[in-house]
């Protein structure tokens, strides 16, 4: 009796070391051994199976798979059989959403309708004397609409407005035909028995759909040329805030090298805003000394920021005047 076609969905055998001898390696009754204990045909190449033999060969399949223990090398051959000979109704489905990805994701695509066939498969019941394909093919569909819904937003909005999205497109296409205009976003509430805030809302959603990329050339978003210019160079902008977080990590460490006095002193100026004269009988100094001493610390700290950095990243500091240590 020949051997049959290996099942790219059959169980898998364990990895064995090289050089152990074949008659020590457990086989699986699999094949003619299974097909012939569950007694049913034996299917060498169940993917090449015509759609309408498939459909005839599926409910003995089905029949016998209900008879079968679970886990048994019986049901899993049923089972796998089922699975590659129904594969066509994956591949009928899934051309309806050819146009919603490329090469590569349609063999995800394939792969997420394939788990909705399993699914369909195992709780089918012959005894309803239905149609396979009917319960198959919502299962499929809806695996893979799932998988779009999950992975192909750009950004992750919840499933209450990526389905508002859905139904707001749709109340679109229909209200531009019934009132030869676009609808405006009163119109679409009152047909959706929505609030306007929550159809603006639905709006705002759909625009996390898709995105596209800063480094793309302008003329692919816009009329302009594309001499050399990115989304980024027409809609970026200089930060007014980076220079001050710039100033911030350069000012850090030349504070730490100051007295607890000279750091007191900032403080109670610049943080608590205090007048100088106030800080003076803080501290126990004239006003005039305080103004004297601010200004050659604030000089201090100036000359060391604009000094070039060492070697080690790290500015050097400006020597300080015996008066601002004093």
């Amino acid at each position: 009796m020949p051997v049959p076609a290996p099942s790219s969905l059959a169980a898998t055998v364990p990895a064995v070391p090289p050089g152990t001898p074949s008659a020590a390696v457990p086989q699986p009754r699999r094949g003619a051994d299974a097909a012939r204990i569950a007694g049913l045909p034996r299917i060498d190449e169940p993917r090449e199976v015509a759609p309408a033999d498939a459909r005839e060969l599926s409910k003995a399949f089905f029949r016998r798979l209900r008879e079968l223990t679970e886990g048994t090398p019986e049901y899993q051959y049923v089972r796998n059989t089922l699975i590659e000979m129904n594969a066509s109704l994956v591949q009928y489905a899934v051309r309806r959403f050819r146009s919603r990805g490329d090469g590569g994701d349609m063999e995800d695509i394939v792969q997420v309708g394939t788990i909705g066939l399993i699914k369909a498969i195992d709780r089918f019941d012959p005894a309803r004397e239905n149609e396979f394909s009917t319960l198959a093919m919502p299962y499929i569909t809806g695996e893979i609409k799932r998988h779009f819904r999950d992975t192909s937003w750009a950004v992750r909005v919840p499933r209450r407005l990526q389905e508002l999205r859905i139904d707001i497109a749709k109340a679109k296409e229909e209200l531009t035909t019934t009132l030869d205009r676009s609808p405006t976003v009163a119109d679409l509430a009152a047909h959706l028995c929505l609030s306007e805030e929550e159809v603006v809302e639905g709006l705002v959603a759909a625009n996390g759909h898709t995105s596209g990329s800063l480094d793309a050339p302008h003329a692919e978003h816009g009329d302009g040329p594309a001499e050399g210019h990115t989304l980024a160079d027409v809609m970026g902008e200089e930060e007014p805030a980076m220079e001050l977080v710039e100033d911030i990590q350069s000012l850090a460490p030349l504070l730490e090298r100051l007295t607890d006095r000279e750091r007191r002193m900032l403080q109670m100026r610049f943080g608590e805003e205090l007048t100088q004269a106030q800080i003076g009988a803080a501290l126990g100094i004239s006003q005039m000394q305080v103004s004297r001493l601010l200004t050659r610390l604030l000089g201090h700290l100036r000359a060391s920021m604009l000094a070039d950095p060492g070697p080690d990243g790290v500015r050097a500091a400006a020597p300080a005047t015996a008066a601002a240590r004093s």
